[in-house]
């Protein structure tokens, strides 16, 4: 756009959101250039920004704290920072409902003072917004014990890529509001709609916890001890299986550790506590509690982040894969990496299926781990997903979000042209 049209638009925009609120930016810290940024204040103003942004024919990449690469093109950026409203908060009916701008460790701390608990767990809680969280669809090491996003996000409202707003679920527990929207929105990476606010169910939050560390020379004997800890009677809030090379990315001074990690999250009284400590065994190496621990589980949290700012040459990888098919995963991904001169680092939640894998190339060659993508959609079974979340800078063009086709993608296609019919939201980042 020229510099005239830059201005002109500037000024309708202003009209929208408030002077201050549209600034023109030379680049987002992820590499792309957009024209403006603009920051509504509430979901009527989001809706008027996409109508405008339709009516002149500009692309917009919904953001909030940025946690993730953008991997899309735009014209606008339209930060949602600035909706931080309490729609409603019942600490007694374990609800809450607020803007989609709020930072996820904020509302961990405001709900916190009435003993509850806010189940997210992205990377990075205290720049993550709520918008962000929901648009990506990450969870944390907590999805084994508390479920996911899908799980106790009870409702959420929305602005369609053509500016119409919308909503679904409620503010309750249990509802029944037609199709269910919350589960369509949640992981559609801010191509379908912009999340303006979003209700939760609350958890009571555990009065001690304490986390088991067990320690094996390969992945198979780690596997093993998963499998063992999902047949007994425990109940663990986090089950999370950490490799070698995740462990020397996450703590660099642990470059030499040459073992697999799998660690065991408790909550309960001492009585709990001790019964995990005798079905564990002694294969358990180490406990850990306190600052120790909750170090621990921020590093595993933030491993998806940490990893692509350590080596942005890297390539990082979000599977699901059923329980059965983790190892052979895992054993395929070691063959690749090697195959394609890059380490690998791996955490996941083991007990519901979730890895997440970084490659990361040996030489100076960065193109090392875009190339063995390719070997991973013949080798992954055929039920399982594949999303990228980072990928080093492409020569020969972008790499797609979901470089494994989806099965749905025709069904996909059909839902982003209702809700977003002139491809204005996240361009280029589905690349179908």
């Amino acid at each position: 756009m020229s510099t005239a049209t830059d201005t002109r638009l500037a000024q309708e925009l202003r009209a929208i959101c408030g002077g201050e609120h549209v600034s023109e930016v030379a680049a987002v810290r992820t590499g792309v250039a957009p024209a403006m940024a603009v920051m509504p204040a509430s979901a009527d103003e989001v809706a008027a920004v996409l109508r405008f942004a339709n009516g002149h024919g500009l692309s917009v990449f919904p953001a909030g704290g940025l946690s993730q690469q953008m991997g899309a093109s735009a014209d606008l950026v339209l930060y949602t920072t600035r909706l931080t409203e309490v729609e409603h908060y019942d600490p007694g009916d374990l609800t809450v409902g607020v803007g989609a701008g709020w930072k996820v460790a904020d509302l961990c701390n405001k709900v916190r003072h009435d003993d509850l608990y806010f189940a997210g767990d992205p990377a990075h809680r205290d720049t993550c917004t709520i918008g962000g969280l929901l648009a990506t669809g990450m969870n944390g090491p907590h999805r084994h014990g508390y479920g996911g996003l899908r799980d106790y996000c009870i409702g959420i409202r929305f602005v369609t890529g053509d500016g119409r707003k919308g909503k679904g679920g409620g503010r309750v527990v249990k509802n029944v509001a037609g199709y269910d929207l919350m589960k369509l929105l949640i992981g559609s990476w801010g191509t379908l709609a912009v999340v303006t606010s979003a209700s939760f169910k609350l958890f009571p939050r555990p009065r001690q916890t304490r986390t088991f560390l067990a320690e094996f020379m390969g992945v198979a004997d780690a596997v093993a001890f998963r499998d063992r800890v999902l047949r007994s009677p425990l109940d663990p809030i986090c089950l999370e299986m950490v490799s070698p090379g995740a462990r020397s990315l996450m703590r660099p001074e642990m470059a030499d550790s040459r073992t697999w990690v799998v660690c065991v999250r408790a909550a309960g009284s001492d009585a709990v506590l001790a019964r995990y400590r005798s079905e564990l065994g002694l294969v358990v190496s180490r406990e850990i509690t306190g600052d120790d621990e909750m170090k621990l589980w921020q590093a595993i949290a933030n491993f998806s982040s940490s990893a692509a700012e350590a080596r942005p040459d890297s390539l990082l990888l979000s599977f699901m894969l059923a329980l059965g098919d983790v190892q052979p995963a895992l054993n395929d991904l070691e063959d690749i990496a090697k195959a394609n001169g890059c380490s690998l680092a791996v955490v996941g939640r083991v007990g519901v299926g979730h890895v997440m894998a970084a490659l990361v190339p040996e030489g100076s060659d960065n193109q090392r781990a875009l190339r063995a993508v390719s070997a991973l959609r013949n080798r992954l079974p055929d039920n399982a997903s594949l999303t990228v979340l980072h990928a080093p800078r492409n020569p020969a063009g972008d790499i797609a979000l979901w470089p494994k086709t989806p099965s749905d993608i025709e069904s996909m296609r059909r839902v982003k042209q209702a809700l977003d019919p002139n491809n204005i939201l996240s361009r280029g980042r589905l690349l179908f």
